[in-house]
């Protein structure tokens, strides 16, 4: 025959059921609604109930309590000073009052609120990682008996529980709302690029068409030169628009590649050819390296490939100083081709690689923008080789140069998800 439980072994049972409901409970209010009732039961209390500190207000909020008291105290905050709860609170202590009947202490809106007289009562601190975020209370031990240690305890116990599980949960839904808010702010970005960039396109290909037909049949030496800086500065807001609008279509999955053959060989000369008088106006080295008779042919969005080539020459002559260099490689490696673009420029400080590819992201100073743009060309180039199943990465040395290198795969990515290609 097994002998009687004790007191304390019913109450180690009751605590460690508790504490197997707080690791399986998904509600909240559900979880803090056990846990006061245990104390109340544990600590053989009229009344339990959990506050928590409310940032806003600097006052305490009832956030559980029995459910006969639910209503009554919904909208009752206590105060920080003056209060037992916020005592106990501010100091991280716990606190035992024996004869409440004239403490000065005692915040008598909960009696009233309640409908019961304070007699006795005991209080611990809710603590999360050495903060204090709230205050679990106890009243009125029944048949007029003390509260003791034994009594912090078991509160103290249950408390670091609640602490937990409620700031865990807060911190969820303080991510999950955090997350909601972005994924809108994406949206919103997203439509407006859209709208913006179609809104752009009509008046600014005028502009550049009606600039170009003039620059063609003036001859005016001044004329030209006038027409010359606006066709030169509409082209500069085409690419930003083009950038903007490659950018948010892969983003939000809509861009869809071309399945061709993609002879890199005549490609990469053609798309450095384009960038000569770029170069020569900065009085740079613009060359190309293609090794003879290689096999540089791969199965790709010509197109695409082009724009990401295009930004990261215009990226490199834009990083270089005058009489420099900028050379532009490629070479067959296993499965890929590799394309480079070598510069000797300003190169990249070794805290900023990891952030160049980032949309928006500028190594200056977005004060100064010497060197122009918006930050999206090397984002755009990124985004174009990715949707090839291919990689780009940058090698750099502050005041010395950058590498900015490609690998796209010989075989055309094969994958689930038939919206990436468009045959």
């Amino acid at each position: 025959m097994n002998p009687p439980e004790t007191d304390y072994v019913k109450r180690l049972k009751r605590l460690i059921e508790v504490s197997r409901d707080l690791n399986t409970s998904q509600d909240i209010k559900e979880l803090l609604q056990s846990v006061v009732m245990a104390a109340c039961e544990l600590t053989d209390s009229q009344f339990s109930s959990i506050l928590l500190y409310e940032a806003e207000t600097d006052l305490l909020k009832f956030v559980a309590c029995l459910p006969a008291y639910k209503e009554a105290l919904k909208r009752i905050r206590v105060p920080v000073e003056r209060s037992v709860a916020g005592w106990v609170y501010s100091n991280a202590k716990p606190l035992i009052i024996l004869n409440t009947a004239n403490h000065p202490m005692i915040f008598r809106d909960v009696e009233r609120a309640l409908g019961m007289v304070t007699e006795s009562l005991v209080a611990v601190p809710l603590i999360f990682k050495g903060e204090t975020i709230g205050v679990m209370e106890s009243l009125n031990k029944q048949n007029g008996a003390h509260y003791t240690e034994d009594d912090i305890i078991i509160l103290e116990s249950l408390a670091s529980q609640a602490a937990f599980a409620t700031l865990s949960t807060l911190l969820l839904e303080e991510a999950q709302h955090s997350y909601d808010e972005l994924k809108e702010l994406e949206r919103m970005k997203s439509d407006f690029i859209a709208v913006a960039s179609h809104e752009l396109r009509t008046p600014l290909g005028l502009i550049l068409g009606h600039a170009t037909f003039l620059s063609e049949t003036i001859h005016d030496e001044q004329a030209g030169h006038q027409l010359e800086v606006i066709v030169r500065s509409a082209e500069r807001l085409k690419k930003i628009i083009e950038d903007l609008s490659n950018v948010n279509n892969f983003q939000m999955g809509t861009a869809r590649l071309k399945r061709e053959f993609v002879a890199l060989g005549q490609l990469v000369p053609k798309i450095v050819a384009s960038y000569q008088d770029m170069a020569k106006r900065k009085k740079i080295s613009l060359t190309a390296k293609l090794p003879p008779n290689a096999n540089l042919v791969i199965e790709g969005d010509e197109d695409k490939i082009g724009i990401a080539l295009s930004n990261l020459i215009n990226n490199a002559i834009n990083f270089t100083d005058e009489n420099g260099h900028v050379l532009i490689s490629a070479e067959t490696l296993p499965g890929y081709v590799k394309v480079a673009v070598l510069d000797d420029g300003i190169g990249i400080p070794a805290k900023d690689l990891p952030r160049v590819f980032d949309r928006f992201f500028q190594v200056q100073s977005h004060l100064t923008r010497r060197h122009g743009g918006m930050g999206l060309g090397l984002s755009v180039a990124k985004a174009m080789i990715e949707m090839h199943g291919g990689q780009i990465w940058v090698e750099s040395v502050e005041g010395k140069g950058s590498s900015f290198s490609f690998l796209l795969p010989l075989k055309p990515l094969r994958t689930k998800t038939p919206s990436v290609f468009e045959t």
